[in-house]
């Protein structure tokens, strides 16, 4: 997190004091922010705390990218799996659609 205190500082007294401003950055772990005529115009940050912060990025978003694969994979499996299940069994039905074995289930659901 920034502290507005300390971690903004203008890019006058980053040039006098970089070596000073390096050591906080590495020490802390927070960016400084630098500002020209009093606006922010650049954020410095120190090596090992970026790659930290380009790391966490790309833990929050792999996570979502494999759920989605894995997500896709699941469902075309599954579909695929069910056309070769239905390709395998031999559907005999009468004029009406009904197989000689839904006929008898039928049949004894009402016999009950």
């Amino acid at each position: 997190m920034i502290n507005l205190s300390e971690d903004i500082q203008s890019l006058s007294s980053f040039k006098r004091n970089t070596n000073e401003m390096i050591q906080q950055m590495k020490t802390k772990g927070n960016p400084l922010v630098l500002t020209v005529n009093g606006k922010a115009e650049i954020v410095v940050q120190d090596a090992a705390a970026y790659q930290k912060l380009l790391d966490k990025i790309e833990q929050l978003e792999n996570p979502i990218d494999k759920q989605d694969k894995s997500r896709k994979s699941t469902q075309s499996l599954e579909l695929l799996d069910l056309y070769g299940a239905a390709a395998d069994i031999n559907f005999a039905t009468d004029e009406l659609g009904i197989s000689e074995s839904m006929d008898d289930d039928l049949t004894g659901s009402f016999d009950e």
